[in-house]
């Protein structure tokens, strides 16, 4: 059984979605947490966005009534630029919260992945989940603080749509999901999806809306 309480309960509907690819997922560094690492877009990812975009157009029409939230990086605000013109929401309603943001990878950040599995052996676990840097950010904390997050933005009933990363979202998923802990990061953790794709989730159910291609 997991250790980590159900998160409060909403009547809204959660649409969460992981970033476009970026220049620095193209070449196989790090980004993580730091401000001054948030690569852009790659045309891949763009047309990633693009492809959320026209999924969310198709299921819910023009200007639905959706609250925007965002992890703070520019990866996420760029993905969501994208979609939001499709919706034709505006984008500058964004709400923006560190706590979506990616886990935190210490002297990592940056760093070439495969320069670092050389020095210290494999860094991603079986089934994708980063081990994470000696002096990152543990899995525990970033479970805290989505934990925070959802109980803080709980009585909002509406909609949302939520942009975020490849191991925030697996968490706050897994959290939202009601998953066990998971054996290898010691929080709930959610089936991993290529960048670009985005599931919702009502009640403790979650649906994929679109599934990128790797």
């Amino acid at each position: 059984m997991t250790t980590h309480p159900a998160p409060p309960a909403r009547k809204g509907r959660d649409y969460i979605a992981r970033h476009g690819e970026t220049v620095f997922n193209r070449i196989g560094r790090i980004q993580g947490d730091r401000v001054e690492l948030h690569t852009p877009l790659t045309r891949k990812g763009f047309a990633q966005a693009e492809a959320i975009g026209e999924a969310l157009r198709e299921r819910l029409g023009e200007s639905p009534a959706l609250t925007l939230w965002s992890s703070p990086t520019g990866r996420a605000l760029q993905t969501l630029a994208v979609i939001a013109e499709h919706l034709a929401l505006d984008w500058h309603e964004t709400r923006h919260d560190r706590r979506l943001i990616e886990l935190g990878f210490g002297s990592w950040g940056g760093q070439d992945f495969a320069a670092l599995s050389s020095i210290h052996g494999s860094i991603v676990h079986p089934h994708g989940m980063a081990v994470g840097a000696p002096d990152g950010e543990r899995y525990e904390a970033m479970a805290a603080r989505l934990s925070a997050w959802l109980a803080d933005t709980a009585e909002h009933d509406g909609d949302r749509l939520i942009l975020m990363h490849g191991l925030s979202s697996r968490v706050l998923r897994g959290l939202m999901l009601g998953l066990p802990d998971d054996p290898h990061c010691g929080v709930p953790v959610a089936e991993r999806l290529p960048q670009g794709s985005i599931v919702m989730i009502e009640g403790s159910a979650e649906t994929v809306i679109h599934r990128a291609c790797p």
